[in-house]
């Protein structure tokens, strides 16, 4: 066993030690690797921005009423008297001012966006109790809107990426002159990409009367999700239908993040079949041009195994080289890179932030990796299998 692995290391030295007078077809096969993992990252960095802007933090307390067969608030309606029986609930927690839930209303108005100055669908929210219930608002320019005026603050990624959202300023939505009184975070959530006013105030600009299209309530715990739900939907003045916000935020993502992911690792496959001839083709010269020296070494009395896994173990090393550059320079040139998309589910903008996180760089080296492998076998199996005593005639 240990001359089987002193073969190896000494065979891998070896052929690492002949790179240099290879240098031109090892660094063409380690830029063909690199740029299929860059563009990997590159595009998958854009689904795992998005799935964030779309995530919600804290615990799974937080909880989105619908009406039953509304598969987002866009479709979705509630009376005022639904609202009241659902901010009641039994699980519901609650403050001296009363149950922490919040009615709200959802409508897109149109603005434009500050790179390209094309229109855009920004979600406009109505909501009657809602930085209290999420716990997470905090402004950070400006104050909060008034209830009963028509005032807006704006979160952080709609200020970043629509014009007209500095605070002072007005937004005419409705027929109706809004003011810009403040800039708000929420935990980098959703949120973020919305304007939001008092529903009061909402409800007869857009002729909404006295409904609402949804109510998000904070529980006494995780655990009284299941009494919550179960006494909203057993209710018969209710047709309704119940989710963890978390949940129903990650379902609104999905579509989009599915397409994303499928059309990166589309692209990336598209181009590791031009880097794994690449690969092939770095490989088949080395092992030509090292013909006599594996011969030799064979003669003397190396296995074929050791030859098979150094000729494997080289195409790897110069492709996580090549990957890792890759990995690199994308990291570089996107994490935090801000964008605004629209959400196919919602019909709406929302503003994030490409995200490259450490699990998608080690997926993407596992890909340079498995280019190496396939680039190397063939090679290397050509290499083990080569007669010695044609091996030894070679030029």
């Amino acid at each position: 066993m240990i001359n089987w692995l002193t073969q190896i290391v000494t065979l891998t030295r070896f052929s690492l030690g002949t790179v240099p007078q290879r240098k031109g077809a090892a660094t063409a096969a380690a830029v063909g690797i690199g740029g299929v993992v860059a563009v990997l990252v590159g595009v998958l960095s854009i689904a795992e921005g998005f799935r964030a802007a779309m995530a919600t933090t804290g615990d799974d307390d937080l909880v989105i009423v619908l009406r039953s067969g509304a598969d987002s608030e866009m479709t979705s309606g509630l009376s005022r008297e639904e609202t009241r029986l659902i901010a009641d609930a039994p699980g519901v927690a609650r403050t001296a001012d009363g149950p922490l839930a919040s009615s709200e209303l959802f409508v897109i108005i149109n603005l434009l966006k500050r790179s390209t100055g094309t229109d855009a669908n920004v979600p406009l929210r109505g909501v009657t109790n809602g930085a209290a219930v999420r716990g997470d608002i905090e402004i950070v320019e400006g104050r909060a809107f008034e209830p009963g005026r028509n005032e807006v603050m704006v979160g952080v990624g709609a200020a970043r990426a629509f014009a007209g959202l500095e605070v002072g300023e007005r937004i005419r939505v409705a027929q109706v002159d809004w003011e810009v009184v403040g800039v708000f975070k929420g935990g980098g959530g959703a949120a973020e990409s919305e304007i939001w006013t008092d529903a009061a105030v909402l409800q007869p600009a857009f002729q909404r009367g006295d409904s609402f299209q949804s109510v998000t309530a904070r529980l006494t715990s995780p655990s009284a999700f299941a009494t919550f739900k179960d006494a909203l939907t057993t209710n018969p003045r209710l047709q309704v239908k119940v989710f963890k916000q978390s949940e129903y935020l990650a379902e609104q993502s999905s579509m989009l993040t599915g397409f994303i992911q499928s059309i990166g690792v589309f692209i990336a496959a598209m181009m590791a079949l031009g880097a794994v001839f690449g690969a092939l083709n770095t490989m088949f010269s080395a092992v030509a041009a090292r013909a006599r020296e594996m011969a030799t070494l064979r003669a003397l009395g190396f296995g074929s195994s050791p030859i098979i896994i150094s000729v494997l173990l080289e195409s790897v090393i110069l492709a996580v080289a090549g990957g890792g550059a890759g990995a690199l320079a994308s990291y570089l040139a996107f994490d935090g890179f801000q964008a605004a998309t629209i959400n196919w589910q919602s019909f709406s903008q929302v503003a994030f932030a490409f995200s490259v996180t450490p699990p998608l760089l080690i997926f993407a080296i596992l890909w340079a990796v498995a280019i190496g492998i396939i680039g190397g076998l063939f090679p290397a199996i050509r290499a083990a299998r080569m007669p010695v005593a044609t091996a030894l005639r070679e030029v």
